[in-house]
């Protein structure tokens, strides 16, 4: 029999994972910087080499040798295939942004990510909107057009990473499984194109794995772990508590990102760019609001 104190340990926990799976996708952007010489596409490379010999161990010595079994299904490998070309696209661009100077960016497309998911569920499964939830796809919309005449083109990379990790998160709904697992084997689908491309560019003289030192190679490696080890914060936070309390939690990380960009990359933010960032937040916390008080409603009913 579960007690309230062991209710409140197990709450306590889940939000510390929680805080820290975020805080480590906050933090994200710093670590790019740091093996820029490699380029964006050799790093997003060995991201997928290296989270997919990580997850691979994970496995073997977390998950029930069993487990495969379920996963070797025709639908859900289709659907791993396809996650793993939609996360590909979302890390190499975010991999692009935080080397190139688009941080404020990214922490835009992780605001805009909830809203786009609720657009999702409209377009996918027929979901029906409250007004205040229509009301913030609107301010959302209205924050796009205002950021697309400040930057003079459309925010693509906030659109980008938005979108791609919308319906990553929509096939990850659908495969419904662990997310060491899902890892494992979105990363087998790519890492054979990845190592090609890694002894492709060793052959051409490209590769700066092994050729800039220890630390920069070593630096490498670690993409791996920092992949992995989020996921599984995450994995043990979504076990331990209500949805409302993840959905909080989940703008640490842009929230992060963004103090980043301006206060450590030192990005600019102009009067446009401020009213943009404020719509979005403004389509959160009404969004966020609505949730709360939905929660609480069921919870009275009940």
């Amino acid at each position: 029999m579960t007690t309230p104190g062991d209710q409140d340990s197990r709450l306590r926990k889940g939000t510390l994972y929680g805080l820290s799976a975020y805080g480590l996708w906050g933090l994200f952007p710093a670590f790019w910087p740091l093996v820029g010489r490699a380029g964006a596409v050799e790093l997003l490379a060995h991201r997928v080499v290296w989270s997919f010999l990580v997850s691979l161990a994970l496995w073997l010595i977390l998950v029930p040798r069993g487990s495969l079994r379920g996963m070797l299904v025709r639908p859900k490998l289709i659907m791993l295939a396809g996650a793993a070309v939609v996360i590909s696209v979302n890390w190499g661009v975010f991999i692009w942004a935080a080397t190139n100077g688009h941080v404020v960016e990214t922490a835009l497309g992780y605001y805009i990510n909830p809203i786009l998911s609720i657009l999702l569920g409209v377009i996918i499964w027929s979901e029906r909107l409250a007004p205040v939830q229509w009301a913030c796809v609107g301010l959302a919309a209205v924050a796009v057009v205002v950021l697309t005449v400040d930057y003079g083109r459309p925010p693509w990379v906030s659109l980008v990473l938005a979108v791609s990790f919308a319906l990553y998160g929509f096939l990850k709904k659908k495969i419904n499984a662990g997310a060491v697992e899902t890892l494992t084997i979105e990363s087998a689908y790519l890492a054979p194109i990845a190592l090609g491309y890694l002894i492709f560019l060793q052959a051409t003289g490209g590769l700066t794995f092994g050729h800039l030192g220890w630390g920069h190679t070593l630096l490498l490696i670690a993409s791996g772990p920092i992949t992995a080890l989020p996921l599984l914060l995450f994995a043990a936070s979504a076990t331990r508590v209500p949805l409302s309390t993840l959905g909080l939690l989940q703008y640490l990380a842009p929230t992060l990102q963004f103090i980043l960009g301006v206060a450590y990359f030192g990005e600019q933010m102009s009067f446009g760019r401020w009213i943009g960032f404020g719509l979005v937040w403004l389509a959160l916390m009404l969004l966020t609001t609505y949730g709360l008080l939905r929660a609480r409603r069921s919870r009275i009913r009940t």
